[in-house]
């Protein structure tokens, strides 16, 4: 049994499908995450319909930094009363596209680690190109005690130090990729019992599948190479990953 740690659904009847290639593929658990207002009200929309089709869904409410001038008052009404919202985010900060300015990324990305806490959520963290910025205001904010960096991009230095706040690591397609050598790395060394898996599909196919769209059917490659670059069997790390995405998003066992 795999747990897709972080995907992108499709909006309404089209995640059925999706999500039912996902239980053929043994995936049977999933978290389908938001980075707006539109697409987090869509993810706890098919998370309450997916979840009948045989395969566990849940969801969170967030704002991408791409969409950071948004405000947060565009997502924080979704918040309440939901069974199936399990985390806050995506969140966080991209400084390569800088797509919002990044003041308005800082100030956004500190709220949701408010609202993280205040609703006893799991927080669930983008950074690219934007450690130190990242990290201070973890810091500064107070890290929730469930605070994921999802698709991690970093090398071993930013893993130690995002391990050092007691963040776990996710690992995606990426670790797949011929370039990323500092992304096995730090898939290496890091923790089984901090180590989560995903696709953040429809992106980031992992090899065979590379340039293709990507699904949650494909997690298993993602653990399968990390399983190798660890010393692992693929049981060992479907196990710790079913186990550890239980408990990071408190939806185990």
């Amino acid at each position: 049994m795999w747990f897709d740690s972080h995907c992108h659904l499709p909006p309404g009847s089209d995640a059925l499908a999706v999500v039912e290639e996902a239980g053929r593929a043994g995936v049977t658990r999933l978290v389908n995450v938001g980075t707006d207002a539109r697409s987090s009200a869509a993810a706890l929309e098919v998370a309450g319909l997916a979840s009948t089709a045989g395969v566990e869904v849940w969801a969170t409410v967030g704002l991408h930094p791409h969409v950071a001038s948004e405000g947060v008052g565009s997502v924080e009404p979704l918040l309440p009363g939901q069974p199936r919202l399990v985390g806050i985010g995506e969140c966080g900060l991209d400084y390569h596209y800088d797509f919002s300015p990044r003041p308005a990324q800082r100030e956004a990305f500190a709220a949701q680690v408010a609202l993280a806490r205040r609703y006893a959520l799991a927080l669930v963290v983008h950074t690219r190109e934007a450690w130190e910025d990242t990290f201070a205001i973890l810091r500064s904010e107070g890290p929730p005690d469930r605070l994921v960096l999802h698709c991690f991009t970093g090398g071993p230095e930013e893993a130690r130090a995002a391990l050092g706040i007691g963040a776990w690591l996710s690992f995606s397609g990426i670790v797949t990729f011929k370039k990323a050598d500092d992304v096995r790395q730090a898939a290496a060394l890091c923790p089984l019992d901090r180590l989560l898996v995903e696709t953040d599909s429809p992106y980031l196919a992992p090899v065979p599948h590379r340039g293709k769209p990507n699904s949650p059917a494909y997690v298993p490659l993602v653990g399968a190479a990390v399983a190798a670059l660890k010393g692992l069997s693929l049981a060992q790390v479907e196990d710790a990953t079913w186990e550890n995405a239980g408990t990071f998003y408190g939806c185990g066992p």
